[in-house]
């Protein structure tokens, strides 16, 4: 598949699917492909499919119910407009990867006894939302910030809160949530803040530097699993149809 220059790849393979939708026949309440298949047909990972239906879930093109498929809401409008451009929230993840990791390795160099102090902290806020069971994730949010600012680097603060404030603009963002219901990746993701606290503390770089990197490699895996509508322990069994291939790729 060629990437239209300014374009991001999921609005690619967005309009492939729309083109597929328009010359398929289908109609309103029809079962479409799974993201596997998707992904499949046109050779591209599951984390662009899946901001690809995000995309066009939020623009009413299609519906999503967990564990059943994704299902025609409306039929697209030929040379209709098109939802506003956003972030898919597996890019937002990518680039903050590539980021907060290199962050983590020089903050390791960097760090003071109050910069730990302060990151402790943030993990007993996080810790304490998850025992509430509290849909609160100042801590998280502020445990990395916090890990920025021991850089001593400004700059690579402000270029930290720019992606968190992407990430909180972002309706696809807000979408990919709303499919998770398991909260139970939370405790996860606070032991891989301990690992990250703990390289921090020794000022080891490389280990802080991996931890980061394995930290939101996990994250990403983890949003892909809690969000997969395909997930056969829900109750796809009960839909048998073989959907016809996309046939775009």
């Amino acid at each position: 598949m060629t990437i239209a220059p300014g374009k991001r790849r999921y609005q690619d393979v967005a309009e492939d699917l729309r083109r597929a939708i328009a010359e398929g026949g289908y109609r309103v309440g029809d079962r479409l492909w799974t993201e596997r298949q998707i992904a499949a047909d046109m050779d591209v990972s599951r984390s662009i499919v899946r901001e690809a239906v995000i995309m066009l879930e939020i623009e009413g093109l299609v519906a999503v119910r967990k564990g059943s498929g994704i299902y025609l809401a409306r039929l697209p409008d030929v040379g209709g407009g098109r939802t506003q451009a956003d972030i898919g929230p597996f890019e937002l993840l990518q680039a903050r990867q590539i980021l907060e990791s290199s962050i983590a390795a020089f903050a390791a160099t960097m760090v003071t006894k109050g910069d730990i102090l302060r990151m402790r902290e943030a993990l007993d806020m996080e810790r304490r939302a998850i025992e509430r069971n509290d849909d609160d994730y100042s801590g998280d949010e502020l445990f990395h910030r916090l890990i920025a600012e021991s850089s001593q680097n400004g700059v690579l603060v402000d270029m930290l809160d720019e992606l968190w404030r992407k990430r909180k603009r972002s309706p696809m963002w807000a979408r990919l949530h709303e499919r998770i219901f398991d909260s139970g990746y939370r405790t996860r993701w606070l032991d891989d803040h301990q690992t990250i606290l703990a390289a921090l503390q020794c000022r080891n770089p490389a280990q802080a530097r991996d931890a980061m990197w394995r930290h939101l490699e996990n994250v990403r895996h983890t949003l892909l699993e809690l969000s997969d509508v395909d997930d056969p322990q829900f109750d796809g069994y009960l839909f048998h149809t073989d959907p016809v291939a996309v046939g775009t790729g």
